[in-house]
């Protein structure tokens, strides 16, 4: 993975970290800003990963389509004109801004993945972009499950009555 494309999915990851954690940290009362910039960090991390294995797991589920492996090809990576659109995507990931935009960037940005794949993998194009939706499916649930996760051990509970 080149340079350019590690700092685009690492601010696309603190965009979306951003943009998914702040409303939350806006609810908890009497939080730290050494509390909050740690969590946003954290996120920026996980979504940054998770955006890198995006098409790695559409790459491993395309293995198993296919009937044979593609050893002598090279697996499908990000590029900086891949990777460009995903960044957009997480800015437009803060909730005001438009779920329904950040969505339909989200298929653009999948799409252009699985033109990638459909020509690495020699795939068809339908075929590559269920790999892409299926892996792109499939770690969106699982980050969604750490944050919900991360919320619910972060969150301060009222002290039950004493009578």
């Amino acid at each position: 993975m080149s340079p350019v494309v590690a700092i685009l999915l690492l601010f696309a990851g603190l965009s979306e970290a951003v943009g998914r954690l702040l409303p939350v940290v806006a609810r908890l009362s009497g939080v730290s800003h050494t509390r909050v910039v740690g969590m946003v960090l954290g996120g920026a991390v996980v979504d940054g990963a998770v955006f890198a294995l995006w098409p790695l797991s559409a790459w491993t589920l395309a293995e198993l389509v296919l009937s044979t492996s593609p050893a002598d090809e090279a697996a499908l990576v990000w590029t900086p004109g891949l990777a460009a659109p995903l960044l957009l995507a997480a800015v437009l990931a803060f909730p005001l801004l438009g779920p329904l935009l950040h969505l339909v960037l989200m298929v653009g940005v999948g799409a252009g993945l699985a033109t990638a794949l459909a020509s690495v993998a020699g795939l068809g194009w339908w075929d590559a972009a269920g790999c892409v939706a299926v892996a792109g499916i499939g770690l969106g649930v699982a980050v969604e499950g750490i944050r919900r996760l991360v919320v619910r051990l972060n969150t301060t509970r009222a002290p039950e009555p004493l009578t």
